[in-house]
């Protein structure tokens, strides 16, 4: 994926503009109220982030698969989150956890100045980073490490970080690795369901708030 058409880029039959118009009126009946990170999600070509015999489904508002029993998450929660990113203003640096297919990472490189992302699965990591470049997303940069280290400097600190799969307890790593006022958003799960919960960073105090409930992949340990 070295270089992308404007066609390839704005899709036709189910992956057109169209499509994604419809799939933004959605979003707005369901809360998402930021314009900008609907225009984003409205221009963003989501069938790109998919294997192509799942395009025609692509601006469905579901997760799907992306192969190694992972997903692409819904775009509804993508919003929501992103959303949560951006208050109370616009953050000047986001860690992501879990790369993933690189859609929630696309997604942030358009309203982010610098978007940081791990991704412990390395076939992933490769396939996202190639997307991610030839869409000329340049600040963004990407690891292949265990997400539950964090960024590999231990001295980075970040306004926000966003994990993308649920975790039972919180990495200290990721804690420490936030600055001060600085907020993490993240799936928690307490063995009975899944919670989209916010934690903020109060110098060494942390306060956290819980939203709806979600369905992710497990945090996992390790790099394949």
């Amino acid at each position: 994926m070295s270089s992308l058409s404007p066609r390839h880029i704005n899709g036709i039959g189910m992956t057109s503009q169209r499509t994604r118009d419809r799939l933004i009126e959605r979003l707005q009946q369901q809360g998402i109220s930021n314009t900008e990170v609907l225009r984003v999600m409205r221009n963003t070509p989501r069938h790109l982030f998919v294997d192509e015999a799942l395009s025609h489904r692509a601006y469905e508002d579901t997760a799907l698969p992306i192969g190694f029993r992972q997903t692409i998450s819904q775009p509804y929660i993508v919003a929501r989150m992103t959303q949560l990113i951006l208050q109370p203003q616009t953050p000047s640096s986001v860690l992501e956890i879990g790369t993933g297919c690189g859609y929630q990472t696309a997604v942030l490189a358009q309203l982010v100045p610098q978007v940081y992302s791990v991704e412990r699965i390395g076939a992933l990591h490769l396939q996202a980073k190639k997307r991610l470049q030839a869409l000329k997303y340049y600040n963004v940069e990407c690891r292949h490490t265990d997400g539950k280290g964090g960024w590999p400097n231990l001295n980075y600190r970040f306004d926000r970080i966003l994990m993308t799969a649920a975790c039972s307890e919180l990495p200290l790593k990721l804690l420490e690795q936030l600055n001060h006022q600085g907020s993490m958003i993240y799936p928690f799960d307490d063995g009975r369901q899944q919670m989209l919960m916010r934690v903020t960073r109060q110098h060494d105090d942390f306060k956290t708030e819980s939203f709806e409930a979600v369905t992710f992949v497990p945090l996992l340990s390790g790099v394949s």
